[in-house]
């Protein structure tokens, strides 16, 4: 079977589904679809042949999902940062409070990666 991005994308929203119907939101059931993936494409790589994505690369998003927070996990891995820290170093770095109002600056890129 040929794995395009968008079955990719498809059957993640399922397995989050899954993970979310609980009281509280589990991560268990995209972990374990990460890892099956990761499988399949090291034991059969002519599926993933249009899929841009490597062995490595899934490695992390398992890591990622495996933390307590996977956000701060993904933001700690490209940022070296929180998620919160992030939010706070932008707010400082494009936005000027004058008179109680908050203004938008926007500042050279060089200083920072965006998270977008």
């Amino acid at each position: 079977m040929m794995y395009t991005k968008e079955l990719l994308f498809n059957e993640f929203k399922d397995v989050t589904k899954k993970d979310q119907s609980k009281k509280k939101e589990i991560f268990t059931n995209r972990i374990e679809y990460l890892k099956c993936l990761k499988e399949d494409m090291i034991k059969v790589p002519r599926n993933f042949s249009n899929i841009s994505m490597t062995p490595d690369q899934l490695q992390n998003l398992i890591d990622d999902w495996s933390a307590p927070n996977p956000r701060d996990a993904t933001y700690m891995r490209v940022f070296g940062m929180t998620y919160a820290e992030k939010k706070q170093q932008e707010e400082l770095e494009y936005f000027v409070y004058e008179n109680g109002e908050k203004k938008e600056v926007r500042k050279s890129k060089k200083e920072t990666q965006s998270i977008h």
